[in-house]
């Protein structure tokens, strides 16, 4: 591809592509395959003058990678095309761009073209629109803002002031485009958040399953998800049997059972069981509409204080028509009535909100922060307690296996291998850290197990030539599966280090292997339950399924309210009931399947962009796995929210009253209120979709 550069500086660089101006299929092909190259932080693509802003790490030969991956982009590579999702949001952007620019020009051209006599027969055809639909809604709901609306219209132009029912018009118009705009942009950019982040899948062939990158996966294929996996693509059950969560496609909120020739979809999530799926669509088919209608009939784009403020603006409509016949009754002056009818917090109200909601979620998302709706960032800031679970979270994202005990006949190296063949079907960062020990060692495993069984919070049950194998805990390996170790081992095992978390293997009912893992807190997380006490989180509690003395040791070095040890899923929603109880919101972290109830239970669940799918699909909130500080700014971003739009409400009622009184005054006539509120309005608009926080306050 052929391109200039037009501007450079450190680390940014503007081109323009050489060529006719872009499609917006175009420019999503380049700003996708842009995103997608290691060493690039950030991308812009103006397809109107086919200009594009790209920010890279400066570092070696970035810049000429950057250079070379420029040269070879083409707009028919079967790689970049696959990139780009479903609905980027950019042929929104542009319909209403070019939606509020008609509408201004059309303004701009009836005002200075069109002689009075005309402007005001346009204008009372116009004006029929609102009259019916407060009609409407007056015999319907009552009295509510769009009877304000009429009543200020039609006293207008009864007054023969078509100038002044003009302008209320255009900008109520322009009110609508900008909330309608707001409103699908937030369903677009939750859309997109939420789309499946699956990127291998387990593919059934001849010989063993094959872990194979999703897109290239083909209709007809044959792929494996087991407990806990989020399905990849829709398809019918061929084999097995599983109960699966469908709650973000249908609604149920009970797992259903799936049999053979069953059909499921993607974006759902196993709960239990394993099957052999026939895909029947290809990556992405259908899954972005399904993700919108489901954003679109639920309640998560508002928070609790928009609702009330929506509320508030239909419960003023009394008080301003009888403000303003008042007003008429004592003062016998139209104009002085109609300042209660040209001013209404509705616009203000319903357009700011939301914008300021967008503003939050879109500077969180920028921060590789996936929030799931308005109420949620609500929640945050109310907080009093968060639930830290230990491993992955508080501990890091990547443990290392640090040594590997050996019982019996068993070798090192074969233990390592069962192990990792058996973890590997269930990401956590502890099996994680077990596969790539064995990728380290270069152990290669093929498929050697039966039916894989995953035990939340306990382990792994399989057979490995007809004996029975099972990996995980120890009291899931001695207590619930009864294995024995031979009394000369007994020693052996107490000797390993308290230090470490360990994975105990047993096969045939004996131990074999005892992995042990080094799981080191984050160096950042000191800081950032500091950074929460001082934020006002008055709470910070551990709850992990490891030993007490490893949670304890975690515990006094990070200085925590409470812990508890060697605890079960159900254990860890119990204690968000009993917050919950005691009159407190609770927040709760964790990256695995065993968190995913405590994360449903709690007011907010945040999971970790790299643990268990279903953490993930459960959870309001999703962080990035590599920095903890993720959540100091959230909780700032939050309570930044949350002042902002009661500093926007505070600014509305206060500003709108003041016009009221100086029309009733008569310091202000109808034409002048209604400007000075509708231009208050789109100046209330535009301050709420700026940042929250500037880079200063989010470091």
């Amino acid at each position: 591809m052929r391109y200039t550069i037009r501007h450079e500086s450190r680390r940014v660089m503007r081109i323009h592509l050489a060529g006719t101006r872009m499609s917006l299929g175009e420019a999503d092909i380049l700003e996708y395959y842009l995103r997608d190259l290691p060493f690039v932080e950030d991308v812009k693509v103006f397809e109107r003058t086919g200009d594009a802003i790209v920010k890279y790490n400066r570092e070696a030969d970035h810049r000429e990678r950057l250079l070379d991956a420029l040269c070879g982009f083409s707009y028919q590579d079967e790689y970049a095309l696959s990139l780009v999702p479903e609905d980027s949001g950019r042929a929104l952007t542009r319909h209403y761009q070019d939606k509020l620019f008609w509408k201004v020009v059309g303004r701009a051209a009836t005002m200075l073209l069109l002689p009075a006599p005309v402007r005001a027969v346009w204008t009372t055809v116009k004006s029929l629109r609102y009259v019916v639909h407060g009609l409407g809604c007056l015999l319907t709901r009552g009295l509510e803002v769009p009877v304000l609306d009429a009543t200020a219209i039609t006293a207008s132009i009864l007054r023969s002031d078509f100038d002044t029912a003009s302008s209320v018009m255009f900008l109520l118009e322009l009110g609508e485009i900008l909330e309608e705009w707001t409103h699908k942009k937030s369903v677009g950019d939750l859309a997109r958040a939420m789309s499946l982040q699956v990127e291998k899948v387990w593919m059934k062939t001849e010989g063993a399953d094959v872990l194979i990158d999703v897109k290239d996966v083909q209709v007809g294929d044959r792929i494996v998800v087991r407990t806990s996996n989020v399905i990849p693509l829709d398809g019918t059950v061929l084999e097995g049997e599983m109960t699966v969560n469908q709650a973000s496609m249908t609604g149920e909120s009970v797992p259903v059972e799936k049999h053979a020739d069953a059909y499921v979809y993607a974006g759902t999530v196993v709960e239990e069981g394993e099957c052999v799926i026939q895909v029947a669509k290809a990556k992405g088919s259908g899954h972005y509409d399904k993700i919108v209608k489901m954003i679109e009939e639920s309640e998560k784009l508002k928070s609790n204080t928009e609702a009330r403020a929506y509320h508030l603006a239909d419960s003023l409509v009394p008080y301003s028509l009888g403000g303003a016949a008042l007003t008429f009754l004592l003062t016998r002056n139209v104009a002085k009535g109609l300042a209660f009818l040209m001013v209404d917090f509705s616009c203000a109200l319903k357009l700011s909100m939301p914008l300021s909601v967008l503003s939050a979620i879109r500077e969180a998302g920028d921060r590789k922060i996936s929030v799931k709706g308005g109420k949620f960032m609500e929640a945050i800031a109310e907080a009093d307690t968060i639930v830290f679970d230990k491993t992955g979270t508080l501990t890091r994202a990547t443990p290392t296996v640090m040594h590997i005990e050996t019982f019996g006949d068993m070798e090192e190296s074969e233990a390592l291998k069962i192990a990792a063949c058996l973890e590997e079907h269930y990401p956590h960062s502890i099996a994680n850290a077990v596969v790539a020990e064995a990728k380290k060692r270069g152990i290669r495993h093929k498929e050697m197990h039966s039916k894989v069984q995953y035990v939340v919070a306990h382990g792994i049950a399989s057979e490995i030539d007809g004996k029975k194998a099972f990996i995980g805990s120890y009291h899931f390996v001695f207590e619930d599966e009864k294995c024995k170790l031979l009394k000369r081992d007994e020693k052996k095992l107490e000797a390993l280090p308290d230090e470490y978390s360990k994975l105990y293997l047993a096969i045939d009912g004996k131990l074999c292997a005892v992995i042990c893992i080094f799981d080191p807190i984050r160096e950042e997380a000191p800081e950032i339950i500091d950074g929460l006490r001082k934020l006002g989180i008055s709470k910070i509690c551990m709850m992990t399924g490891d030993a007490e003395k490893t949670a304890a040791a975690v515990a006094a070095q990070l200085h925590l309210d409470e812990f508890h040890a060697e605890v079960l899923p159900g254990t860890k929603a119990e204690f968000v009931r009993k917050e919950h109880a005691a009159g407190r919101k609770v927040i709760m972290i964790g990256d695995g399947v065993n968190d995913t109830p405590a994360l449903s239970e709690a007011d907010v669940g945040i999971a970790i962009s790299d643990g268990a799918a279903i953490a993930r699909e459960v959870a309001d909130v999703t962080i990035a796995a590599d920095n903890l500080r993720e959540l100091v700014f959230l909780r700032k971003l939050s309570m930044a929210l949350m002042r902002r739009i009661h500093s926007n409400y505070n600014f509305i009622i206060g500003f709108n009253a003041l016009l009221i009184a100086l029309g009733v005054g008569g310091v202000l006539p109808p034409a002048t209120g209604a400007l000075l509120h509708n231009g208050s309005t789109i100046v209330t608009g535009l301050k709420s979709m700026t940042n929250l926080l500037d880079e200063e306050e989010s470091a």
